[in-house]
């Protein structure tokens, strides 16, 4: 009985808690592959002025590399946010063993952090908006600005680590994020660091709370302003990615957010899935929706060259 019980508890955790995913839940429904699954390395990244008083951070992130000297392209992957604190405090696994043998597959390394105040990194989480929800509706102001600031150090920490590694290839390297990492992915990609040409945005936002609004975030018009800000800067082709019955924005405010940050002008796409299916939360897009995403993931690679 209780095998029958626990995969089911693991795949309903992934999706309630997207930005905390279990590194078995819905793996088979990612990618269509029977190939075994590698295990990540776990290392330890310098991130400079990250810790108390401006000291330094070792920053855990997990790591998966094609076999040989390389050099390979590389992915560096922003996780989301849990709303609980304690949560967010435990994550285990920054992105689904899954998602990573999935670039695996295509010959990419991974990289994805665990930025300050999650999991084994530890530390000060900074990335509160200071959304606050009372009777469904939000009385705060969220600064979403200093949320993507903040979540985005640990990508150029990475990316300056991974500048160093003789495997990598240096002038290859695609931004992905999930929830507030694919804010966070959208914003780096602002600053069109060296070497970064594309950037995949899998349900990115913030100030969502699907139990106080469903289907609606807190100041939505806020990340509108912030993504027209992001898109007036960014060179870099992008893909958007988003479900209809993501609980955390829901349908319009996306499309919104990507009208905004397309009139810069980049090369960009949007993508509205069908529902999710098997979940109630398309906000779980990356853990339980492969079907739906694989295919423009892969045309959007291809466009890049690979």
């Amino acid at each position: 009985m209780l095998t029958r019980i626990i995969p089911w508890l693991l795949a309903l955790a992934a999706a309630l808690a997207p930005g905390v995913p279990s590194p078995r839940a819905q793996e088979s429904k990612e990618a269509p592959s029977a190939q075994a699954r590698v295990q990540p390395q776990i290392l330890k990244l310098p991130m400079k002025g990250g810790g108390f008083f401006g000291g330094d951070v070792a920053m855990a992130a997990h790591f998966y590399k094609p076999q040989g000297a390389g050099p390979f392209p590389a992915v560096v992957f922003s996780h989301g946010r849990a709303a609980d604190r304690e949560v967010r405090a435990t994550l285990k696994y920054p992105v689904l063993v899954g998602h990573g043998n999935f670039w695996l597959r295509k010959g990419f390394a991974l990289i994805a952090p665990l930025r300050r105040g999650y999991g084994e990194t530890g530390g000060v989480d900074g990335e509160g908006s200071g959304a606050t929800w009372r009777l469904g509706s939000c009385r705060t102001d969220p600064d979403y600005a200093k949320v993507a600031k903040i979540a985005g150090e640990a990508v150029l920490a990475t990316l300056d680590w991974a500048r160093e590694q003789p495997w990598a290839a240096t002038d290859k390297i695609l931004l992905v994020g999930q929830s507030v990492g694919g804010l966070t992915t959208v914003g780096i990609g602002a600053m069109n660091p060296p070497g970064v040409i594309g950037a995949i945005n899998f349900s990115g936002g913030a100030g969502g709370s699907p139990d106080d609004s469903p289907g609606r975030s807190c100041k939505p018009e806020s990340l509108t302003k912030l993504f027209e800000e992001f898109g007036k800067t960014i060179r870099i082709p992008s893909l958007w990615l988003y479900a209809e019955n993501d609980l955390f924005w829901g349908a319009e405010a996306p499309k919104e957010w990507h009208r905004a940050f397309s009139a810069g002008g980049s090369k960009t796409r949007f993508l509205m899935t069908p529902p999710v299916p098997g979940v109630k939360d398309g906000h779980a897009l990356l853990a339980s929706g492969g079907r739906l995403w694989s295919p423009p993931v892969n045309d959007f690679v291809k466009q890049l060259g690979f």
